[in-house]
């Protein structure tokens, strides 16, 4: 579901990825992003946008039913809801997990928090949760 001149993409066609894990996002300038990282090495699809009822989206409006047609053959274990941290992406990532979550693969979303470099006072109050609800152990 993503832009490419070829009818399979290239990452897609690449067979170090592995075929058992999507990660899910609005645009295709976010899969740009996470390739930057070079940390994911799994598949993407991507919705088209996020659900906003204030703009008249709906899930009918993203390539939802395209999703659930790709976790229908059985080759996936888990799908990462990697939609943006804004009401929009929070509301899509909800819909979404309800929706596959019956189907029994593991669904996960990226840890979201404080930038590296950033002051704590700075920090908004809905950041600064996330940061504390996603903290690790430290191994010293």
């Amino acid at each position: 579901m993503n832009v490419s001149e070829q009818d399979e993409r290239r990452i897609c066609r690449d067979p170090r990825r592995d075929p058992t894990v999507i990660c899910v996002v609005e645009e295709p300038k976010d899969v740009a992003a996470i390739e930057k990282i070079r940390e994911f090495r799994g598949r993407y699809h991507v919705l088209g946008g996020a659900i906003s009822p204030i703009d008249g989206i709906g899930p009918e409006d993203l390539r939802t039913r395209e999703l659930m047609a790709r976790l229908a053959d059985g080759g996936i274990t888990e799908v990462i809801l990697a939609t943006d941290p804004n009401l929009e992406g929070e509301a899509t990532a909800t819909y979404l997990a309800r929706l596959v979550k019956p189907l029994g693969l593991r669904v996960t979303r990226p840890a979201s928090g404080l930038p590296v470099g950033g002051d704590l006072e700075y920090a908004d109050e809905v950041t600064l949760s996330r940061a504390f609800e996603g903290r690790r152990l430290l191994d010293v």
